[in-house]
């Protein structure tokens, strides 16, 4: 059996390390590079204690409804106020509405912060007597019309928002500096 105690098998890729007695463990996986042992490995509470260890014949059911009513109690545990998003069937309900929204949208950009993708919110326009705009020396007129719109988006998943040129502005924008060329 001391051949078994000298294996490891990696939590990320699945493959079976083995490493030499004199040098010790891997702490690196020579496969995929990845950290091996407890590092960024989440525990999800699946272990049990020994005073709730499963009596034989007991009844599953119980079990699951327990898993049940811990769910529902844990939605209000996150508010929107700590940055979490809580379990609830009106969460999937939403979640499946902005998935809807996003693929009809024209564009849809991922999220800078979490890499989700991000739903159109609305359309602002920006300019009139408040705004000034540069007219760089190199091509002599401004770069964009004013005014000139921005459409803004808002993330599903981390609420980030983010604004870019409405689409008929960026071709303005294009057909400004190539006139100027």
């Amino acid at each position: 059996m001391q051949e078994d105690k000298n294996r490891q098998v990696c939590h990320w890729c699945l493959s079976e390390i083995i490493w030499d007695e004199e040098i010790g463990p891997e702490t690196h996986c020579p496969h995929c590079d990845n950290e091996l042992g407890s590092y960024r490995s989440m525990s999800i509470g699946l272990e049990r204690g020994d005073d709730e260890a499963e009596q034989p014949g007991s009844d599953d059911s119980d079990d699951e409804d327990k898993w049940l009513d811990d769910e529902e109690d844990d939605s209000d545990k996150y508010t929107a106020e700590e940055g979490f998003r809580g379990g609830s069937r009106s969460l999937l309900a939403a979640e499946s509405v902005i998935q809807r929204i996003i693929d009809e949208q024209l564009e849809a950009p991922e999220c800078p912060v979490c890499r989700e993708y991000m739903m159109e919110a609305g359309v602002q326009t920006v300019g009139g007597a408040g705004f000034a705009a540069a007219e760089p020396a190199a091509v002599g007129i401004p770069v964009l019309p004013n005014p000139f719109k921005m459409v803004w988006y808002v993330c599903p998943a981390c609420y980030h928002t983010a604004s870019f040129l409405s689409h008929a502005d960026r071709e303005e924008m294009m057909n400004r500096l190539a006139a100027r060329s």
